[in-house]
Parts: structure tokens; C-alpha cells; sequence
């Protein structure tokens, strides 16, 4: 038995699922980090990622393992959203998810709405730039600030267990080491509220605001999360680079908050060796132990070869399709304990040894980081 196989997951950044049924070329472009289908017509999913599909979800919606991918979106079409749903969520053995409710490109299920429909725990990670963008609409310039901040408070007192940010899309990771002063922030409110009400179009660019919001919500003392690398068109990778924040996380490291590097790739070596030189740095590998398939071991491998073991955390960033969820899940259970597994034989360390580790990176670092209940991760 893997180390990895009784541990109950706690999925510390993952999104809601899709509300409705997909059509084929929906789940398609969902199942890549595109906005649209190759313009020739080819098989998005002859992919890393439809690889896991085949071998990992085919056989729970009944099919044989590696079905076609056509056989696959029929039968899926067949049983429904709910029904594919339940059945996957289930086996992927996730006590609890941390979601972040901020991603507007598709209409996805809230997280309470994801805990009662799946009944596993659900807990709300905040994206700032949303709530800078839903403020804009009532805020004036010189009541930006605060009102920000009053949003911050009502979303911690309702529960909120962390906070995200996108500044890696809409500037990059060059994030100030020190807050931009209250003149700086009037200024930059007055010039972007101005656009937004010209142009009808409210989505935060202006870079003394994103520094701000990052800055207004370290005094909460809770986890900031950062996307870090991969991700969608809209994206700069050379500006993803979480090595570009070092000069940030100096200045932050007596602030009393912490911070969460996702997804990571391919600068996942940088970030690892960030969670170990800064002690309020973690890191993760989430979306590509989907997104990479079978080569989903190479980037457990590389975040495991310096960074701390307090230090990793689990997640899947699955987004609108349980796919998702699943091939991240077993991907990096089956790919965490091959690793252990060769620790062991190699006498690098004790079975009970490697049980802590997979335990800790797959639920423990997450419960102690966003002060979560542990009995509420449940077991697998």
C-alpha cells in the first residue's frame, strides 16, 4: 500500500464545477488553459490531460480504460453533470476543498453550493482584484481605499480562510516591497474608476491598486495565495515567474502573513527553493498534475527535491469539470508515493517516515496554515 492512499486530501485552491451539462467542444476547450478549439480540428484532447482522462475516469463512468475520447464525451453526456460528478468527486478522496471564488469565465457552483451537492467541506478563498472590481461600481476615489478594506473585513467575518491575488496576469510578480502611499492610491482610484465608467468595463490593471489590495490584506494575518507561472492567454509567462516577488517577501517576512505560490510550472524549482529560503512562503504544483498526465511526476520530483516538507501543499486547481479534480488527485497520489517509495528502498527513510510526509503535504501543511478544524478534513 502507497503512503499517499488513506490520505483524505485537503485541495487548498480549486474552483467551483459547472452549473450545466458541456457541450463536446465546451469540455474540450475546459480541458485546456486556451479560450478556444485548434482552428484545423484536431483532437484538443489527444493531450497529457486526455490521457488521464482515458486511464483514470473512463472505467468510473463504466467504459474501459483508455475508451476513445468520442466514447468518452458520449457516455459523460449520457449520465449527466450531476452523476459524472458525484461519481468522480468520490473517488478522488478530498476531505475538503479551499475554493477560490473569483474565476468569472464560466458559470460554476458556489462553494456552499459544492458542499451540499458533493458533501465535502467547502471553505471560500477571496480573489482581491473581484472584490476591487465590485467595490469600483458604488466607490468614489477617496472612499476606495476604505471601502476596500471594509470588504476585506465583512469577507473575513463571513468566514473567508484566505485571499488571492492575480497580479502575476494583470501586471506580474515585480511586487513592491513597501505600500503605496494613500495619495498614490486616491490617485490611481480616481484614474481607473474614471475608465470604468467610461468604458462600462470594470477589471483592475492599474498597478498601484494591485499592489494596494495585496498590502490591505496582509494586516488579516491569513494565507495570500499568488498564481505563479502556467495559465491561461491572458498571461505574461516571463512575468509569472515567482522569483520576480523576492525582493516582496524579504520586506514580508515579519508581517505576521503567509504566502501560497501556485501551480508553479515551469519555474517550479524556483519556487520551492523560495518556500524554503523565505518561512512564510509555501508552495504548490496544482493544475499541471492534470494538465502534464503522465509526466505529472517530474514536477512532484522537482518540488520535493529542496522545498521543505512543512512547506508543500496539495492542490488541484481544478476549474468547471471534475476531470479535473480527479486526474490531480490520482496523479499525485500514485506519483508522490512512487517517490516515497523509492526514499524507502534507497534508506533515505522509514515507512512511517514517508506516511507523515504524504500526510502532512496532502492535508496536514493546509490545516495548519489556514487554521482549518482538522476533524473536518474527514478520512478516506
Amino acid at each position: 500500500m502507497s503512503s499517499t492512499d488513506d490520505v483524505a486530501l485537503v485541495d487548498h485552491h480549486c474552483h467551483g464545477l459547472l452549473r450545466t451539462d458541456p457541450s463536446p467542444d465546451e469540455f474540450r476547450v475546459l480541458a485546456t488553459e486556451s479560450d478556444r478549439l485548434t482552428p484545423d480540428g484536431t483532437e484538443t484532447l489527444d493531450s497529457p490531460f486526455g490521457l488521464g482522462i482515458q486511464r483514470f475516469c473512463a472505467p468510473l463512468l463504466d467504459l474501459p480504460r483508455h475508451a476513445g475520447v468520442e466514447s468518452y464525451l458520449d457516455r459523460r453526456a449520457e449520465l449527466g453533470r450531476e452523476t459524472v460528478d458525484r461519481r468522480l468527486m468520490a473517488a478522488t478522496g478530498t476531505g475538503r476543498l479551499l475554493i477560490d471564488s473569483g474565476s468569472l469565465m464560466s458559470p460554476l457552483l458556489s462553494p456552499r453550493e459544492m458542499e451540499d451537492g458533493l458533501g465535502i467541506p467547502a471553505d471560500e478563498i477571496v480573489r482581491l482584484e473581484h472584490v476591487a472590481e465590485t467595490v469600483a461600481r458604488t466607490a468614489t476615489a477617496a472612499s476606495f481605499a476604505d471601502d476596500v478594506r471594509a470588504a476585506l473585513q465583512e469577507a473575513d467575518a463571513a468566514g473567508a480562510v484566505g485571499w488571492k491575488s492575480i497580479i502575476a496576469y494583470r501586471y506580474g510578480l515585480d511586487i513592491r516591497p513597501d505600500p503605496p502611499t494613500a495619495t498614490q492610491v486616491t490617485e490611481a482610484a480616481g484614474r481607473w474608476l474614471a475608465g470604468c465608467e467610461a468604458s462600462g468595463r470594470y477589471r483592475l490593471e492599474d498597478p498601484v491598486l494591485l499592489h494596494f489590495l495585496i498590502w490591505a490584506a496582509i494586516p488579516f494575518g491569513k494565507p495570500i495565495q499568488f498564481h505563479a507561472g502556467y495559465g491561461d492567454s491572458d498571461i505574461e509567462l516571463f512575468r509569472a515567474d515567482p522569483s520576480r516577488a523576492t525582493r516582496f517577501f524579504a520586506a514580508t517576512v515579519d508581517s505576521g502573513a503567509s504566502f501560497t505560490l501556485l501551480h508553479c510550472y515551469p519555474f517550479v524549482r524556483e519556487a520551492a527553493v523560495l518556500s524554503q529560503v523565505f518561512p512564510h512562503v509555501y508552495c504548490d504544483v496544482g493544475s499541471v498534475t492534470h494538465f502534464l498526465g503522465p509526466s505529472a511526476g517530474t514536477v512532484v520530483r522537482q518540488v520535493m527535491e529542496i522545498a521543505p516538507f512543512s512547506k508543500v501543499l496539495y492542490s488541484s486547481d481544478a476549474h468547471a469539470i471534475s476531470e479535473e479534480y480527479l486526474v490531480s488527485a490520482l496523479a499525485w497520489r500514485r506519483e508522490t508515493g512512487r517517490l516515497l517509495d523509492e526514499w524507502i528502498a534507497d534508506d533515505w527513510l522509514t515507512a512511517d517516515h514517508a506516511e507523515r510526509i504524504a500526510a502532512d503535504i496532502g492535508a496536514g501543511n493546509a490545516v495548519r496554515l489556514y487554521r482549518l478544524q482538522a476533524a473536518s478534513t474527514g478520512s478516506r
